[in-house]
């Protein structure tokens, strides 16, 4: 890893290294929040038939996919990344599909009930194959002048 610092009376300057870090941590983060969307998306497929549990979900309308987002917080020095809470009045359909558990279904405009959802991954996998695969090339020579 090559760093450029600029030395102060026999120290580095630190104003200059964290600044070089803070754009570092961000343009990494924010390309790590777009290769995990990437991958998460191109994981679901759009089909008609329901996904094995185990396997990403199958998209039936295009919603899901449609509505994974990232963005960088700044003030956090993180990223977040997932699916947008697709309705007001049930947004349990994304978490239930990754995590497993129950979810509203609206039938005929006015009936609701509730349904069984067996996990089908799709954010955790994408997130830890880009985290194995891509976030170390990304750091590598990330920090510079």
């Amino acid at each position: 890893m090559r760093i450029n610092l600029k030395v102060t009376r026999q120290f580095f300057d630190r104003g200059a290294v964290m600044s070089a870090l803070d754009k570092a941590t961000q343009r990494v983060f924010a390309r790590f929040g777009a290769f995990v969307r990437r991958r998460a998306k191109s994981s679901i497929r759009k089909r008609k038939r329901t996904s094995a549990p185990g396997q990403p979900p199958s998209s039936h309308t295009g919603l899901l996919k449609k509505f994974i987002f990232f963005s960088y917080d700044r003030e956090a020095q993180s990223v977040v990344i997932g699916p947008e809470r697709l309705n007001q009045k049930s947004g349990d359909a994304p978490p239930a599909l990754e995590y497993g558990g129950t979810s509203r279904v609206t039938e005929g405009g006015r009936r609701t009930r509730i349904i069984p959802v067996r996990e089908r991954p799709y954010m955790g996998p994408a997130f830890e194959y880009e985290q194995r695969e891509s976030l170390p090339k990304m750091w590598r020579d990330s920090v510079t002048k």
